[in-house]
């Protein structure tokens, strides 16, 4: 179990104060991604962050562990995800050269459990390796809902007491209570166990004029003006049915694309012309190139077969 002086231990003053550290590192948060922050530090549990791929929710991780100095410990989940990558495993070669010497050497085998059941065997993974950590650390758990749900059997000790058994050495209990951060892309119902024990925050596409401040935050040297087209287009693209919408990362490949391309003003050819850095299925690329050719904000239709901007120029 965690201490009442561990927890005690608090990173942010704040919520005001959170927001201003991380925009500081150009994560621009609302007031609701900065309460969740805070109340995770102040009541020691971790944060479930759900929502569409690419809005941000790997990022905000990755973040608070700049701006509170800690280091940052990944668990990137999978399909098949084990205890033996997870948590911890023994290293199985290591113990068995030790007792082929120590057998030669006329040694009990009480003797050789004691020594090959030992740390200097131990090989730590994510989970413990957040656990057993004395220097300050943020634990992501990304995509946790990729992994069957026997496996989130896996988080649960960690997450309610910040402690792990491990059947040779005991029950390990944390130095220091870290962050952690939850990732899911809600492809799957997530235990109802592995839900009580975090905080939840849904974070979804940004409006309008967050997006804009992303891209005037991440891309250096973009106009207001072609910031704000930037993210006016992408909203639009986004409200159609598409297999997978564009990301905020996406967002922010195409401005520097745009920037590379030389474009002071985006017309309907340059966005069709581009559209392959917003997406990636043909048929999304289709449903975007038809409404941008229509939209009349953007300067009329270009002729049939536009080329892209690059082939144009060069």
């Amino acid at each position: 179990m965690t201490t009442a002086a561990q927890r005690d231990v608090h990173r942010f003053e704040s919520v005001p104060a959170v927001r201003e550290a991380l925009a500081k590192v150009d994560y621009l948060a609302d007031d609701g991604i900065a309460g969740i922050v805070y109340l995770a530090d102040r009541l020691g549990k971790p944060v479930l962050v759900e929502g569409p791929a690419g809005t941000g929710k790997t990022q905000l991780a990755k973040s608070v562990a700049e701006i509170t100095g800690s280091r940052l410990i990944r668990l990137q989940c999978y399909e098949g995800l084990d205890e033996s990558k997870a948590l911890y495993e023994w290293n199985y070669k290591k113990q068995l050269l030790r007792i082929q010497a120590e057998r030669k050497d006329g040694a009990t085998w009480e003797e050789v459990e004691d020594d090959i059941f030992s740390d200097d065997f131990l090989l730590t993974r994510p989970l413990l390796e957040a656990i057993r950590a004395e220097d300050p650390v943020v634990l992501l758990i990304d995509e946790v809902d990729r992994v069957e749900i026997e496996t989130e059997a896996l988080l649960l000790e960690v997450l309610s007491d910040f402690q792990v058994s491990i059947p040779e050495l005991g029950t390990l209990t944390a130095k220091q209570v870290p962050l952690v951060f939850l990732t899911s892309n809600n492809t799957r119902e997530l235990s109802e166990a592995l839900k009580r024990r975090c905080l939840f925050l849904h974070l979804d596409y940004p409006d309008l004029e967050r997006e804009r401040e992303i891209v005037l935050a991440k891309v250096p040297g973009i106009t207001e003006g072609l910031a704000d087209q930037v993210a006016r287009i992408v909203r639009s693209i986004r409200q159609l049915e598409l297999k997978k919408p564009p990301s905020v990362s996406e967002t922010l490949d195409w401005a520097r694309t745009l920037l590379l391309l030389g474009v002071e003003q985006v017309d309907a050819a340059v966005a069709t012309g581009t559209a392959n850095i917003l997406l990636k299925y043909q048929s999304d690329i289709a449903k975007a190139t038809k409404e941008l050719e229509q939209d009349a904000s953007l300067g009329g239709e270009p002729a049939a077969g536009t080329s892209r901007p690059w082939q144009r120029n060069g």
